[in-house]
């Protein structure tokens, strides 16, 4: 729950990276674990996955609408304050950027005081003015200082809008999303390079099978790296539902078309350790190799197509269709 004034204001977010600054703060304002949001938000007929957290926060783009809505609700904000988000969410989604909450009091100070200035209406505490005579000493420069210094600021503002539709065209824009290597001990999400779609078995079933499915959905379990030696390693997983497994080649087998699949650790040998092989300069990808096969892993019959089953197939003219990527996702999602 958000602990009371505590809670960051949406109204001052400016651009779509302020947005997602703020949601971090009111993340930590919750007290909550990514665990606990998800629980808050099943508990209410919400869909909030863990990962899918991770990766919101981690962006510097605006959220989907239903996402956020889940997210702050799980934080603890009412309906009127879910309003103000999705609000604010609105106008970054549309403009790219807006005016935040500060900015709009400081405006409407500024023209009252220029208003008081120029039909000669004193303001409130100002000094009485001497009377009518010829002006002595320099002219004043408040009204100048004031100038420069709206123009400083509408320099900065520009710039920063510039910066901020910068990002979200690239964001919006496809291209080569970044590489990552296996690390020791990290929570990942396996993402094909092929089809940008991440390793994932299916919630409500045992059959340990794995897919590709969208990275920004729920993918279960949560993937770590062993390391075994001589680059070899092994793919630890923590399921919701089972507890620790690992990842291998179904029931050993050594045919081509054999079904990764996650399992208890320990029943299947050297079907559960992995060749992790960089590909390209610069690296384009990495290839996960059976170490009892040295076949490859890839989508049956090099699929793009979400659902589709991963697979040991042979290595050759496979390239990106056997490329993969172990993005790191936060450690608090770790075992679910």
């Amino acid at each position: 729950m958000v602990v009371e004034g505590r809670a960051p204001d949406p109204r001052e977010a400016r651009s779509a990276a302020e947005f997602i600054a703020l949601l971090r703060v009111l993340k930590d304002a919750s007290g909550l674990t990514f665990r606990e949001l998800t629980m808050r938000a099943d508990a209410v007929g919400d869909v909030l996955p863990r990962s899918t957290i991770a990766n919101m926060l981690g962006r510097t783009s605006v959220p989907r609408e239903e996402l956020l809505a889940a997210f702050v609700r799980a934080c603890g904000c009412g309906p009127t304050e879910i309003e103000d988000w999705l609000g604010v969410r609105k106008e970054l989604a549309v403009h790219g950027q807006r005016a935040g909450a500060g900015d709009a009091g400081e405006d409407e100070a500024g023209t009252e005081e220029e208003a008081g200035e120029a039909s000669g209406a004193p303001p409130a505490l100002r000094s009485p003015e001497p009377a009518a005579g010829p002006p002595t000493g320099p002219p004043p420069v408040r009204r100048r200082a004031r100038t420069f210094l709206v123009a400083g600021v509408s320099l900065l503002v520009l710039a920063a809008a510039a910066v901020t539709v910068a990002l979200l065209v690239r964001d919006e824009q496809p291209g080569p999303v970044p590489v990552a290597g296996p690390v020791a001990g990290r929570t990942v999400q396996i993402r094909s390079v092929h089809s940008g779609l991440c390793l994932s078995e299916k919630r409500g079933t045992d059959s340990g099978r794995i897919y590709q499915v969208p990275c920004d959905e729920e993918t279960i379990p949560a993937f770590s790296l062993r390391p075994l030696g001589d680059d070899v390693w092994r793919i630890v997983t923590d399921h919701p539902d089972f507890g620790v497994g690992c990842t291998g080649i179904w029931d050993g087998m050594r045919e081509a078309g054999a079904l990764m699949q996650d399992q208890e650790c320990g029943k299947r040998g050297s079907a559960e350790a992995f060749w992790i092989e960089p590909q390209g300069h610069p690296v384009k990808g990495y290839r996960i190799r059976p170490a009892h096969t040295h076949l490859c892993v890839g989508a049956k019959a090099g699929s793009s197509k979400r659902d589709a089953e991963m697979v040991q197939m042979g290595c050759d003219g496979v390239d990106l269709g056997s490329l993969f990527s172990f993005d790191p996702v936060a450690s608090d999602t770790a075992g679910g």
